[in-house]
């Protein structure tokens, strides 16, 4: 059996991940520091993985990716260099990065953006340093895929949410979970937001990016995609929905709109539906009632 490493290993995609490759060897953020060289080596001569799922990244919202852009770039782009580096060293046959949507341009001709339109301008300034260091992880495959001839792809998701996101920290959690947060712990009856609703999104319960990492593996897929949920939502009609399907009466206010991010970054998943045209996703109102039983639970 191939030996199977994940970073990020206690993440929201991680976790989905245990469930599905029960014989992985995940690693994340209490067992070291990826922007070590030293403790990477030792990792990969460790274990000698023959697959690299790589999911770790230094994440957060809005306003610290705003005041810090910095920390994203740096920490990242040293956590994608060590990564890769002694990946390629160790023999790793099979490496599967994890981009994002905010890699792609903050705004473009047409959309949804295709794979090819990555690199066509910069990413949104809300995310930059984080946006940068995930397009320059697309380099940086190719590059080993140009000069070492390996089979090493990526993955482009879009937003995420899942019971498996971080409940502990609410300025780290994503928009679905920090909104079903707010739903539990309102005293009024009403939601408060940042931005003015009208930006477009993504979102995709996580268990399926998961769902097709596995498969990628299985089915040995070496090619880069987009994945996203098909339906792109105003941030508005996503908590409108959210709401409804929790049966939640309650009221919607917004605020502060300079945080509203990007107005769009819908990607296509043409090329996605032709490598797995039989995939089924979590619908968007199962997703968010999963979400909601395990905040309910804490």
């Amino acid at each position: 059996m191939s030996r199977i490493l994940i970073t990020g290993g206690n993440g929201m995609v991680g976790k989905h991940l245990q469930e599905l490759i029960p014989n992985g060897i995940f690693i994340s953020s209490k067992d070291g520091d990826l922007t070590s060289n030293e403790y990477v080596q030792w990792i990969m001569s460790s274990y000698t993985p023959d697959i690299v799922v790589h999911l770790a990244a230094k994440v957060g919202g809005i306003k610290d990716n705003i005041n810090n852009p910095v920390d994203y770039i740096n920490d990242n782009i040293l956590i994608n260099t060590n990564v890769l580096k002694y990946s390629h060293k160790y023999g790793v046959k099979r490496f599967i990065g994890m981009l994002s949507t905010c890699a792609y341009p903050d705004v473009v001709s047409n959309y949804p953006m295709k794979e090819e339109d990555l690199l066509l301008g910069s990413p949104s300034k809300s995310n930059i340093g984080y946006g940068y260091s995930k397009r320059c992880l697309s380099l940086q495959i190719d590059a080993y895929n140009q000069q070492y001839d390996t089979y090493y792809n990526y993955i482009i998701p879009c937003n995420l949410y899942s019971e498996y996101d971080n409940f502990e920290n609410e300025n780290k959690m994503h928009f679905i979970t920090s909104l079903l947060y707010k739903i539990k712990n309102t005293k009024d009856n009403q939601i408060n937001l940042f931005g003015d609703g009208t930006p477009l999104r993504q979102f995709m319960y996580a268990g399926d990016l998961a769902r097709i990492i596995k498969r990628t593996i299985d089915e040995n897929i070496t090619d880069s995609f987009n994945i996203a949920y098909p339906e792109n939502m105003s941030i508005d009609e996503m908590a409108k929905r959210t709401l409804n399907a929790l049966g939640k009466p309650y009221q919607i206010a917004y605020s502060n709109p300079n945080l509203n991010g990007q107005i769009r970054k819908d990607v296509s998943i043409e090329k996605f539906k032709t490598i797995f045209p039989d995939f089924q996703f979590t619908s968007f109102e199962e997703g968010v009632r999963k979400v909601y039983d395990k905040i309910n639970q804490q």
